[in-house]
């Protein structure tokens, strides 16, 4: 491998990264197999987070990486524009094939970001095409992250990530977050406490009109803000308030898709079906960039039944939309997921992996652990930047003692490989445990 030096590291400006403090001490990843990343001097380190939320059947699946090498050497791009290819369809034929009764119908991106953009852009043509052109307001959550493009963004409840881009899109509104820790504190799967946070959404379709609101968007469970999962029946308040006021309801599954949760979708784990379902990561097991959006059959009919014959029915998509690449990747991928039995897998694996995590409890600066599926997060400290500190202590910890964990603000977030065993989870936990006594 080429030498890296400090003038090879400048010109890449890196993605949600303090850039002057990587390049003065650079951590590079030179490769990767299974559960385990292999670093530029030689240290081995078990990936607890999927890449990022991503590589579900673990890194450089062999069926994977000979689709993707077949796919390379017959046809490297084809555009989606007016022509096609065959694995694109073939992709979305077998996709909805394991979607939710009902979502039966694929368009395709390249990225989470895009995927959340492309379903709140297609909410709106919905509306538009009934008729129903006043509806433009799209309500999203606090504490929800929905990508960087200026839809999902402005969407999204974080603020740290909008406190640059000013306004962003206007009509955009907020729920309140579901986090209550001082009801639901060291919950196993969905906390017992909260349905009624949902009826905050009857409150605001009082105040803005129902008849201006297109849709609301929610992560099922909320991923990067550290991992919020959803109170019992609060999902299912949110679904009958949408379906009473004909507001479509759109699951951000780009975390939760693909076996996160034991099921192929969040949706079926949470038996609640949306109008629209967002997803990425581990579509291609992280191997090829891709994203989509699974639609319900009504959202399609209408905007094809109400275009004039011979014009474009939805007026968006991207120059890689079902690229050849990434379709062998998620064909390949999927297959994995079903044929390895790696969905049922994550079920049959979750009640060790929750042990694991709430062993935790008691230890040094432990305020909550929150679990659903293979997904975990630890919230350290009393306040944010206390804890904060102590989340990025913890994962150096952890890190030099080879396992990779995510720090996401005072919370220690985990999203293993579903392919992860109970001794490598003993291994996850036990790094943990002993970078919290440290503290």
């Amino acid at each position: 491998m080429q030498q890296l030096n400090a003038n090879s590291l400048e010109a890449f400006w890196m993605p949600f990264t303090a850039n002057r403090d990587f390049k003065k001490k650079p951590q590079i990843i030179t490769g990767a197999s299974g559960m385990y990343y292999q670093m530029s001097n030689g240290h081995r380190v078990l990936d607890a987070i999927a890449g990022l939320w991503c590589v579900n059947a673990g890194h450089g699946h062999p069926k994977i990486v000979e689709a993707i090498q077949k796919q390379a050497a017959q046809l490297d791009f084809a555009s989606s524009f007016g022509l096609g290819h065959p694995l694109a369809f073939e992709y979305a034929s077998r996709l909805t094939s394991v979607a939710p009764e009902g979502l039966d119908h694929v368009f395709f991106t390249n990225s989470g970001s895009e995927a959340t953009d492309t379903a709140l852009k297609l909410a709106l043509a919905y509306h538009h095409a009934r008729g129903e052109g006043q509806r433009q307001r799209i309500i999203g959550r606090q504490r929800g992250y929905h990508g960087v493009g200026f839809g999902g963004l402005s969407a999204a409840g974080m603020g740290a990530h909008k406190k640059q881009f000013g306004m962003l899109l206007p009509g955009a509104a907020h729920m309140p977050h579901t986090h209550d820790l001082a009801r639901n504190a060291f919950s196993r799967g969905q906390p017992s406490h909260g349905a009624e946070i949902a009826d905050t959404l009857e409150q605001m379709l009082q105040t803005y009109d129902p008849s201006t609101v297109a849709a609301v968007i929610v992560e099922p469970v909320a991923g990067s803000t550290g991992v919020l999962v959803p109170p019992l029946g609060y999902l299912e308040r949110l679904r009958e308030i949408c379906t009473r006021y004909g507001i479509l309801l759109i699951f951000d599954e780009v975390v939760t898709g693909f076996g996160r949760l034991g099921r192929p979708f969040a949706a079926d784990r949470f038996a609640i079906t949306p109008d629209l379902i967002a997803i990425a990561k581990g579509m291609t097991n992280g191997a090829v960039p891709m994203g989509g959006v699974i639609s319900s059959n009504d959202i399609y009919q209408k905007l094809m039944e109400t275009a004039p014959q011979g014009t474009v029915e939805f007026s968006h998509g991207y120059t890689y939309s079902g690229h050849p690449l990434a379709s062998a990747a998620a064909l390949a991928a999927l297959d994995v997921y079903v044929d390895e039995g790696l969905f049922e897998h994550a079920a049959l694996i979750e009640p060790v992996w929750e042990e694991h995590a709430h062993a935790l409890k008691g230890l040094p600066a432990v305020v909550d652990i929150r679990n659903i599926g293979l997904l975990a997060g630890i919230e350290l400290g009393e306040e944010v930047a206390s804890g904060k500190a102590m989340a990025k202590k913890v994962h150096d910890f952890c890190f030099e003692r080879g396992v990779l964990i995510r720090p996401v603000a005072n919370t220690i977030v985990l999203s293993p490989p579903l392919v992860i065993s109970e001794a490598e989870i003993a291994t996850v936990f036990s790094a943990i445990a002993a970078g919290l006594k440290t503290l």
